[in-house]
Protein backbone atom coordinates (compact mmCIF):
# COMPACT_ATOMS: atom_id res chain seq x y z
CA UNK A 1 0.00 0.00 0.00
CA UNK A 2 2.86 2.57 0.61
CA UNK A 3 4.79 1.61 -2.67
CA UNK A 4 1.59 2.61 -4.46
CA UNK A 5 0.85 5.16 -2.62
CA UNK A 6 4.34 6.55 -3.44
CA UNK A 7 4.19 5.38 -7.06
CA UNK A 8 0.59 7.63 -7.07
CA UNK A 9 2.14 10.51 -5.35
CA UNK A 10 5.23 10.36 -8.01
CA UNK A 11 3.37 9.97 -10.69
CA UNK A 12 0.75 13.43 -10.22
CA UNK A 13 4.35 15.01 -9.31
CA UNK A 14 5.22 14.17 -12.82
CA UNK A 15 2.05 14.87 -14.71
CA UNK A 16 1.80 18.68 -12.81
CA UNK A 17 5.36 19.30 -14.13
CA UNK A 18 4.52 18.18 -17.72
CA UNK A 19 1.21 20.06 -17.71
CA UNK A 20 2.17 22.91 -16.16
CA UNK A 21 5.57 23.57 -18.44
CA UNK A 22 3.00 23.23 -21.37
CA UNK A 23 0.59 25.58 -20.36
CA UNK A 24 3.08 28.27 -19.44
CA UNK A 25 4.85 27.64 -22.57
CA UNK A 26 2.26 28.24 -25.05
CA UNK A 27 1.21 31.61 -23.43
CA UNK A 28 2.75 34.91 -24.56
CA UNK A 29 5.96 35.64 -22.72
CA UNK A 30 5.22 39.37 -22.92
CA UNK A 31 3.84 40.68 -19.46
CA UNK A 32 2.76 44.01 -20.68
CA UNK A 33 4.00 46.47 -18.30
CA UNK A 34 7.35 47.86 -16.99
CA UNK A 35 9.18 49.14 -13.87
CA UNK A 36 10.75 52.25 -15.88
CA UNK A 37 9.24 55.64 -15.21
CA UNK A 38 10.48 56.97 -18.13
CA UNK A 39 8.30 54.46 -20.17
CA UNK A 40 5.04 54.64 -21.74
CA UNK A 41 4.06 51.25 -19.93
CA UNK A 42 5.82 52.42 -16.59
CA UNK A 43 4.43 52.65 -13.29
CA UNK A 44 2.41 56.03 -13.43
CA UNK A 45 0.51 54.58 -16.40
CA UNK A 46 -0.02 51.42 -15.47
CA UNK A 47 -3.93 52.06 -15.06
CA UNK A 48 -3.93 53.29 -18.45
CA UNK A 49 -2.76 50.16 -20.43
CA UNK A 50 -5.54 48.07 -20.21
CA UNK A 51 -9.13 48.27 -18.62
CA UNK A 52 -9.42 45.59 -15.76
CA UNK A 53 -5.84 47.34 -14.52
CA UNK A 54 -7.77 50.82 -13.79
CA UNK A 55 -7.63 50.22 -9.99
CA UNK A 56 -3.16 50.37 -10.60
CA UNK A 57 -4.30 54.29 -11.25
CA UNK A 58 -7.88 54.93 -9.52
CA UNK A 59 -7.45 52.89 -6.51
CA UNK A 60 -7.12 54.41 -3.11
CA UNK A 61 -5.22 51.36 -1.31
CA UNK A 62 -2.58 50.59 -3.41
CA UNK A 63 0.47 48.87 -2.05
CA UNK A 64 3.46 49.45 -1.60
CA UNK A 65 3.60 52.16 1.10
CA UNK A 66 6.06 53.81 4.02
CA UNK A 67 5.23 51.92 7.23
CA UNK A 68 5.29 54.75 9.37
CA UNK A 69 4.77 57.78 6.65
CA UNK A 70 2.13 58.92 9.56
CA UNK A 71 1.65 57.46 13.30
CA UNK A 72 0.92 53.71 13.57
CA UNK A 73 -1.77 52.03 15.84
CA UNK A 74 -0.03 49.68 18.37
CA UNK A 75 -2.33 46.41 18.90
CA UNK A 76 -1.97 43.50 20.79
CA UNK A 77 -2.11 41.57 17.09
CA UNK A 78 -0.77 38.28 18.61
CA UNK A 79 1.72 35.89 16.85
CA UNK A 80 1.34 35.37 13.28
CA UNK A 81 -0.43 31.56 12.63
CA UNK A 82 1.37 29.90 9.51
CA UNK A 83 2.23 26.87 8.65
CA UNK A 84 4.66 25.60 5.73
CA UNK A 85 5.60 21.73 4.66
CA UNK A 86 8.01 20.64 2.73
CA UNK A 87 7.32 19.64 -0.66
CA UNK A 88 8.07 19.41 -3.96
CA UNK A 89 8.98 23.16 -5.47
CA UNK A 90 8.61 25.11 -9.16
CA UNK A 91 10.89 27.58 -9.99
CA UNK A 92 9.54 30.28 -12.59
CA UNK A 93 10.94 33.15 -14.32
CA UNK A 94 8.51 35.66 -15.02
CA UNK A 95 10.10 37.89 -16.77
CA UNK A 96 9.19 40.76 -13.89
CA UNK A 97 10.37 38.72 -11.50
CA UNK A 98 11.58 35.32 -10.22
CA UNK A 99 8.02 32.86 -8.38
CA UNK A 100 8.84 29.83 -6.49
CA UNK A 101 5.64 27.68 -5.82
CA UNK A 102 4.55 24.22 -3.97
CA UNK A 103 1.61 22.78 -6.10
CA UNK A 104 1.18 19.79 -4.25
CA UNK A 105 1.95 21.30 -0.82
CA UNK A 106 0.39 22.44 2.21
CA UNK A 107 0.94 25.98 3.65
CA UNK A 108 -1.76 28.40 5.24
CA UNK A 109 -1.89 31.37 6.76
CA UNK A 110 -4.81 32.37 9.66
CA UNK A 111 -5.67 36.20 9.98
CA UNK A 112 -8.71 36.56 11.99
CA UNK A 113 -10.33 33.26 12.04
CA UNK A 114 -9.87 33.30 8.21
CA UNK A 115 -7.44 30.61 6.23
CA UNK A 116 -5.64 31.59 4.06
CA UNK A 117 -3.59 28.87 1.83
CA UNK A 118 0.17 29.38 0.52
CA UNK A 119 0.35 29.69 -3.33
CA UNK A 120 4.02 31.08 -3.95
CA UNK A 121 6.62 33.10 -3.19
CA UNK A 122 8.30 36.38 -5.53
CA UNK A 123 11.19 38.65 -5.10
CA UNK A 124 11.52 42.37 -5.16
CA UNK A 125 14.48 44.34 -5.35
CA UNK A 126 14.99 46.76 -3.87
CA UNK A 127 12.22 46.21 -1.14
CA UNK A 128 8.48 47.84 -1.81
CA UNK A 129 7.85 48.86 1.07
CA UNK A 130 9.84 51.51 2.76
CA UNK A 131 10.15 51.92 6.89
CA UNK A 132 9.98 55.92 8.35
CA UNK A 133 12.18 56.61 4.62
CA UNK A 134 14.01 53.33 5.21
CA UNK A 135 14.16 51.32 1.69
CA UNK A 136 15.84 47.57 1.67
CA UNK A 137 17.87 45.56 -0.67
CA UNK A 138 15.24 42.95 -0.92
CA UNK A 139 11.92 41.77 -0.39
CA UNK A 140 10.13 38.54 -0.75
CA UNK A 141 6.44 38.16 -1.30
CA UNK A 142 4.33 35.09 0.38
CA UNK A 143 0.96 35.22 -1.74
CA UNK A 144 -1.72 33.40 0.47
CA UNK A 145 -5.62 32.88 -0.96
CA UNK A 146 -8.73 31.74 0.66
CA UNK A 147 -11.17 29.81 -0.44
CA UNK A 148 -13.33 32.84 -1.20
CA UNK A 149 -10.46 34.38 -3.57
CA UNK A 150 -9.42 36.25 -0.94
CA UNK A 151 -5.82 37.48 -0.93
CA UNK A 152 -2.97 37.56 2.32
CA UNK A 153 0.47 38.63 1.53
CA UNK A 154 3.06 38.31 3.90
CA UNK A 155 6.27 40.05 3.28
CA UNK A 156 10.27 39.95 4.07
CA UNK A 157 12.47 42.78 4.25
CA UNK A 158 16.19 41.95 3.79
CA UNK A 159 19.23 43.84 3.76
CA UNK A 160 22.45 43.21 2.88
CA UNK A 161 25.12 41.53 5.00
CA UNK A 162 27.50 38.47 5.84
CA UNK A 163 25.00 36.20 6.01
CA UNK A 164 23.19 34.51 3.01
CA UNK A 165 19.25 34.09 3.01
CA UNK A 166 19.12 30.11 3.58
CA UNK A 167 16.29 29.56 0.60
CA UNK A 168 18.63 31.23 -2.31
CA UNK A 169 21.24 29.35 -1.27
CA UNK A 170 19.64 26.08 -1.98
CA UNK A 171 18.19 27.22 -5.66
CA UNK A 172 20.96 29.36 -6.82
CA UNK A 173 22.10 27.14 -9.03
CA UNK A 174 18.60 27.26 -10.71
CA UNK A 175 18.18 30.72 -10.62
CA UNK A 176 21.56 31.15 -12.61
CA UNK A 177 19.65 28.83 -15.23
CA UNK A 178 17.06 30.14 -15.58
CA UNK A 179 18.24 33.76 -15.87
CA UNK A 180 17.47 34.48 -19.58
CA UNK A 181 14.42 31.58 -19.84
CA UNK A 182 11.09 33.06 -20.00
CA UNK A 183 7.93 31.69 -19.51
CA UNK A 184 9.62 28.22 -18.59
CA UNK A 185 9.64 26.23 -15.32
CA UNK A 186 11.88 23.95 -13.29
CA UNK A 187 11.14 21.34 -11.13
CA UNK A 188 14.03 22.16 -7.71
CA UNK A 189 13.33 19.48 -5.59
CA UNK A 190 11.85 19.19 -2.47
CA UNK A 191 12.19 22.28 -0.32
CA UNK A 192 11.16 23.64 2.74
CA UNK A 193 9.02 26.93 3.09
CA UNK A 194 9.93 28.03 6.19
CA UNK A 195 13.84 28.34 5.21
CA UNK A 196 11.54 31.86 3.93
CA UNK A 197 12.27 32.73 7.40
CA UNK A 198 8.80 34.54 7.57
CA UNK A 199 7.77 34.13 11.34
CA UNK A 200 8.23 36.68 14.20
CA UNK A 201 6.12 38.78 16.52
CA UNK A 202 6.72 42.15 14.99
CA UNK A 203 4.73 43.25 12.69
CA UNK A 204 2.86 45.83 10.76
CA UNK A 205 -0.32 44.79 9.15
CA UNK A 206 -2.77 47.19 6.80
CA UNK A 207 -4.89 46.77 3.87
CA UNK A 208 -3.18 47.26 0.12
CA UNK A 209 -3.15 45.86 -3.20
CA UNK A 210 -0.99 43.45 -5.34
CA UNK A 211 1.88 45.87 -6.10
CA UNK A 212 1.75 44.51 -9.71
CA UNK A 213 -1.07 45.08 -12.55
CA UNK A 214 -4.13 44.41 -12.36
CA UNK A 215 -3.54 45.71 -8.74
CA UNK A 216 -6.25 44.01 -7.11
CA UNK A 217 -7.54 45.92 -4.06
CA UNK A 218 -8.42 44.19 -0.64
CA UNK A 219 -5.58 42.49 0.07
CA UNK A 220 -4.39 42.21 3.68
CA UNK A 221 -0.58 42.74 4.27
CA UNK A 222 1.51 41.89 7.24
CA UNK A 223 5.23 43.14 6.70
CA UNK A 224 7.71 41.37 9.69
CA UNK A 225 9.42 43.83 11.35
CA UNK A 226 12.65 41.81 11.60
CA UNK A 227 14.76 42.71 8.82
CA UNK A 228 16.36 39.34 7.49
CA UNK A 229 20.30 38.95 6.21
CA UNK A 230 20.60 38.59 2.52
CA UNK A 231 24.21 38.87 0.72
CA UNK A 232 25.09 41.03 -2.59
CA UNK A 233 25.40 38.10 -4.70
CA UNK A 234 21.98 36.87 -3.90
CA UNK A 235 20.67 40.03 -4.69
CA UNK A 236 22.26 40.31 -7.70
CA UNK A 237 20.70 36.53 -8.75
CA UNK A 238 17.22 38.46 -8.66
CA UNK A 239 18.02 41.47 -9.92
CA UNK A 240 19.42 39.75 -13.55
CA UNK A 241 16.67 37.36 -14.07
CA UNK A 242 14.54 40.59 -14.39
CA UNK A 243 13.82 41.76 -17.59
CA UNK A 244 13.27 45.44 -17.28
CA UNK A 245 15.59 47.92 -18.69
CA UNK A 246 15.87 49.28 -15.45
CA UNK A 247 16.69 46.13 -13.58
CA UNK A 248 14.47 46.31 -10.38
CA UNK A 249 10.83 45.51 -9.80
CA UNK A 250 9.99 47.46 -7.10
CA UNK A 251 6.65 49.59 -7.63
CA UNK A 252 6.96 53.15 -6.48
CA UNK A 253 5.51 54.20 -3.01
CA UNK A 254 1.80 54.85 -3.14
CA UNK A 255 -0.46 57.27 -1.03
CA UNK A 256 -1.39 55.86 2.40
CA UNK A 257 -4.84 57.99 2.28
CA UNK A 258 -7.05 57.48 4.89
CA UNK A 259 -5.62 54.11 5.79
CA UNK A 260 -3.70 53.23 9.10
CA UNK A 261 -1.19 50.54 9.98
CA UNK A 262 -1.02 48.69 12.55
CA UNK A 263 2.30 47.78 14.27
CA UNK A 264 2.06 44.28 16.74
CA UNK A 265 5.27 44.78 19.19
CA UNK A 266 5.05 43.05 22.13
CA UNK A 267 8.67 44.34 23.29
CA UNK A 268 10.86 42.08 25.25
CA UNK A 269 8.40 39.42 24.81
CA UNK A 270 9.38 39.34 21.11
CA UNK A 271 10.49 36.75 18.98
CA UNK A 272 13.23 37.03 15.54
Amino acid sequence: MDMLSSRAKLFSIAFLLLSVTHVIKSQEVDWGFSYDENSERGPSHWGELRPEWWQCGAGKMQTPIDLESKPVVYSNLGPIHNYYTTHVAILENRGYDMMLSWPLGRGFLSINGVSYSFRQVHWHSPSEHVINGTSYDLEAHLVHVSNDGQIAVLAVLYQIGETPDPILSVIENDLKELAETLGVVKYVGYLDPNLLQARGRRYYRYMGSLTTPPCTEGAVWTVMGTIRSVTKEQVALIRNAIHDDTKTNARPLQPINDRFVEVDRPGEHSED
